[in-house]
């Protein structure tokens, strides 16, 4: 009984001293929170007045407004950064103001060269007719009308042969040899006609003598002659010799 009395005894005793110390510790928490809203009472206190609180506001928003006048600051530096790129677009219009009028000069020189390679050709052009002009003039002083005799050369026929070479002769003379191009030959397989030879003959007639040399389809050599008389009246005489392949050659009035 007595043991169980003490163990009571001492039980009570320490509830007794952790309360104290529970208390202890408590004081200062409960100190700390009345100590926040005697400061947050003395604050409605003076704003009251309403002075306190408009310089407590003008602070507020003096120190808002510092970091827009850093801002601010530093806007220069961004301005000078970006006018760097502008100055040196700047610089360089020079350059390019100089290089506009060499362009226009190299146009101008260009199209004056080609004003000159226009009149070259012009008068290249007109060269030519003028000397086309001269040799009609001077065949007919040469082989005027009432003596003019001309003799053309045509192919007919459907045998096909290489053309190698004519041979005319009036009157007893050589008036004319061609040896024929490719390009000559198929010209007259096309229908095209040369004239081989221009004269003069008197009024009357006169012997024709003409000799055709060439090859055959099969590649044979052939040589064909023929003679004729061409009688000359008064004017020009045109006689066209037509060549029928190694078959035949004839001659008519044109």
């Amino acid at each position: 009984m007595g043991k169980l009395l003490k163990a009571v005894i001492a039980g009570i005793a320490l509830f007794l001293m952790t309360g104290a110390a529970f208390g202890v510790e408590a004081a200062p928490v409960q100190t700390e929170t009345e100590a926040s809203r005697q400061a947050t009472g003395a604050e409605e206190t003076a704003c009251v007045d309403g002075a306190d609180c408009r310089f407590a506001q003008a602070s507020d928003e003096v120190d808002a407004a510092e970091p827009a006048d850093a801002v601010d600051a530093a806007e220069p530096v961004e301005a000078v950064q970006a006018a760097k790129p502008v100055e040196a677009a700047a610089a360089a219009k020079p350059e390019t103001a100089v290089a506009k009028p060499e362009t226009a000069a190299a146009r101008q020189t260009a199209e004056q060269v080609k004003g000159l390679d226009e009149q070259v050709q012009e008068i290249k052009a007109d060269v030519l007719s003028i000397a086309a002009q001269l040799s009609r003039l001077e065949e007919k002083l040469l082989y005027p009308s009432d003596t003019q005799v001309a003799l053309f050369v045509s192919l007919a026929g459907e045998e096909k042969f290489r053309l190698d070479s004519v041979s005319v002769e009036l009157d007893g003379k050589e008036v004319a040899h061609h040896l024929y191009t490719y390009n000559e030959i198929e010209a007259l397989r096309k229908g095209g006609v040369q004239r081989i030879h221009v004269g003069n003959a008197m009024t009357g007639e006169h012997p024709l003598h003409v000799t055709v040399t060439g090859k055959t389809e099969g590649g044979t050599d052939f040589r064909k002659d023929e003679s004729f008389k061409v009688a000359k009246g008064v004017g020009p005489k045109l006689v066209g010799v037509v060549l029928s392949g190694s078959k035949s050659i004839t001659v008519k009035d044109w």
